[in-house]
């Protein structure tokens, strides 16, 4: 989808469209969870600084995220999805896989059930979706981003080789802004200066992450669309109104987070062995502090592990966001598989 959160405050808010509009935050708080392309145009995108997006901006419009609307219109979305194939990979809310060699269709061309399914988001939601068309996840999510907003691509296997060589490294789906300019160091600009490095060279350079660029940047991608993609963790946070450094301030922020927590783990009967915390303070430094058990551990010790881990150090400065998670996911509430030491007999 095209700036899917923006989008859709546009779509619900006429009087905001063709304005630039940004989700998330505030002028004087807060990070950039969307922006529109009015306001991409003035240099603002997501992640960013709210305080840096309205100096760029000075009539730049926040809204509030609304985040029960937006999976409202992504099912609405997934449900035009599975009118052509049962396997779809949501990557998030407003992205996704789809594999259509066999659709339930018929269709013989990708490029025409793509062309079909963004007619259909249009007509269904009114918002705009953007479509890469490929021979394997790689190539497609990259193609995605060629022809945005509202537009398609597709990079046929013949094409592919040529097309990698010259895609600047920063383009590389997969490969973020520090892996890339990690690679510019070394002389690694492009697609063919990446090839010309040996696995053996890539993998002692970049661990297992090498053996993954050895292949894409050789158009291969083995990996299939998983319609059912394993949840590793299961979170609640919250970024405060104003810093926060009182500890019985921060311990009421905690137990909200907490009861939270509580309440997702009941709703999707998730648990985890290994609880972690995570603090971000008032200079976007973050920290993350995480205890494991043997077994799940219950509601009372789940939130005296999580006072544990917040008192663990001496606070030296203020905090902005705390993040209470639970991951180490079992099918049953058994111990841990600890391997044993046999005795040898001499």
């Amino acid at each position: 989808m095209d700036a899917f959160y923006a989008s859709v405050e546009q779509l619900d808010h006429p009087e905001w469209r063709g304005k630039p509009l940004v989700v998330g935050g505030n002028e004087s708080r807060g990070v950039v969870a969307a922006a529109s392309y009015e306001a991409r145009k003035f240099g603002i995108f997501s992640a960013m600084s709210s305080v840096l997006a309205a100096k760029k901006c000075p009539d730049l419009i926040f809204a509030k995220p609304r985040f029960e609307r937006y999976k409202e219109i992504s099912s609405q979305i997934q449900e035009i999805f599975f009118e052509y194939t049962d396997l779809v990979e949501p990557l998030s809310l407003d992205e996704a896989f789809l594999d259509v060699t066999e659709n339930k269709l018929q269709l013989h061309s990708a490029s025409l059930i793509a062309t079909e399914i963004r007619e259909k988001i249009k007509l269904k939601t009114g918002l705009n979706a953007s479509a890469g068309i490929s021979y394997n996840k790689f190539l497609a999510k990259i193609a995605s981003d060629l022809n945005k907003p509202n537009g398609q691509a597709i990079i046929l296997p013949e094409e592919a080789a040529e097309f990698l060589e010259k895609l600047p490294i920063g383009k590389f789906f997969g490969i973020g802004k520090v892996t890339a300019e990690k690679m510019r160091q070394i002389g690694i600009h492009c697609g063919k200066d990446l090839k010309e490095y040996s696995l053996q060279y890539l993998v002692k350079r970049f661990g297992k992450a090498g053996a993954h660029y050895f292949q894409i940047v050789r158009g291969i991608h083995l990996s299939a669309v998983q319609p059912e993609r394993a949840r590793k963790s299961l979170s609640a946070e919250n970024t405060f109104e104003k810093d926060l450094f009182m500890p019985h301030e921060l311990e009421e922020q905690l137990q909200a987070i907490y009861q939270e927590l509580l309440r997702r783990s009941k709703k999707t009967g998730i648990r985890g062995r290994t609880v972690t915390l995570k603090i971000k303070y008032n200079d976007f430094s973050q920290q993350t502090r995480s205890k494991t058990f043997d077994r799940f551990p219950e509601d009372e010790l789940l939130w005296h592990t999580a006072l544990e881990l917040l008192n663990q150090e001496i606070l030296t400065k203020p905090i902005r966001l705390l993040g209470l998670g639970v991951s180490n996911f079992s099918e049953g509430d058994q111990p841990l598989n600890i391997p044993e030491q046999l005795p040898i007999p001499f």
